[in-house]
């Protein structure tokens, strides 16, 4: 990860999130039907609960993977797996099972998740230049020196000027 200073920032408001989820949902739309929605958490619960309600799924699982401690990326670690049932519905492969995150940046994450179910589609709403290979369908492409700002992270406060 870049220093701090040298990092762009990317804030997304709420509203800005959820446009953004639906417009990953009108393309998974094409793509589907799916079994079943597997979030990557954290980051992918919110826009995972958003893609379920908007392509009718009811049936969502999760993959707990902590790869961030606060603003550093670090080992990774499966904290949990994909159910046996939800396993089951992609035939032990993935196969029918949509995996949603927030983000996919290095591309930790995702090969591990990839490893785990490698015939799933796996979507994210934002995907840097590391990690978009990765990702089957996405919806913004940031530099990799981009920190986004997700709305569950941020409050409102003054921001001063890019250039003072």
């Amino acid at each position: 990860m870049a220093d701090s200073n040298s990092e762009k920032a990317f804030p997304v408001s709420w509203d800005q999130f959820h446009r953004d989820c639906r417009a990953l949902t009108w393309r998974l739309a094409e793509v589907g039907p799916f079994h079943a929605i597997v979030a990557i958490t954290r980051g992918g619960l919110v826009p995972a609960a958003i893609v379920a309600r908007e392509l009718g799924l009811r049936v969502i699982d999760t993959v707990c993977v902590a790869s961030y401690d606060h603003d550093k990326q670090g080992d990774l670690k499966v904290l949990k797996g994909v159910s046996a049932e939800v396993a089951k519905l992609g035939g032990g492969t993935g196969k029918g099972l949509l995996i949603v995150d927030d983000l996919v940046d290095t591309g930790k994450t995702g090969r591990l998740v990839r490893a785990m179910m490698p015939d799933a589609h796996f979507a994210a709403i934002y995907a840097k230049p590391k990690g978009r290979p990765l990702v089957d369908t996405f919806i913004t492409e940031v530099s990799q020196d981009t920190w986004i700002h997700f709305p569950w992270d941020t409050a409102l406060s003054y921001q001063p000027p890019i250039r003072p």
